[in-house]
């Protein structure tokens, strides 16, 4: 059907937040695995990770990690995958998070979402699947007007009530 989505995380700890990335792929019927490694700790195994995610049938690698964050730039390292980074906030409100995973060096591309931001990530990694697949751009498109139609009700619920504060 589609390409499975890779998700890593630094700490198991990780995981309140990256559970929002697992809930949208689900949304979209799209089959990931999880992993725990790390860039310090365990960097042989997420350097092999990466270097067999593409034979593993994975199309893209969802990378979190806190504080260095340096977990998106290793897979990215070892892949021609699309990486997308997801800082988590750990320690300086996720700035540290943040620039170490969006400041990589030329030929190592990161696409990175906001701090804490697994849903953008999964939403943007689902879209890189959805090239060349009209099944998953039709979810897409659908998954978008939804978005709108709340964004309109909520509009349409504030107005009602606005005329009830000028009367």
């Amino acid at each position: 059907m589609y390409k499975k989505i890779a998700i890593v995380m630094g700490s198991d700890s990780d995981l309140k937040v990256v559970k929002k990335a697992t809930e949208k792929l689900k949304e979209f019927g799209v089959d990931f695995e999880i992993h725990v490694m790390s860039a310090h700790r365990t960097p042989k195994i997420a350097c092999e990770f990466a270097e067999k995610a593409q034979a593993s049938d994975f199309g893209v690698i969802i990378a979190a990690a806190g504080m260095a964050a340096h977990l998106a730039g290793v897979m990215a390292a070892h892949t021609s995958l699309p990486v997308i980074g997801i800082p988590i906030k750990s320690s300086l409100d996720g700035l540290d998070a943040l620039l170490a995973t969006v400041q990589m060096p030329p030929g190592i591309p990161v696409a990175t979402v906001g701090i804490d931001g697994a849903e953008n990530a999964a939403i943007l990694a689902v879209q890189i699947l959805a090239v060349g697949n009209p099944d998953l751009t039709k979810k897409l498109v659908e998954f978008k007007k939804q978005m709108a139609a709340k964004v309109v009700a909520k509009d349409q619920k504030l107005q009602e009530e606005i005329k009830t504060w000028k009367n």
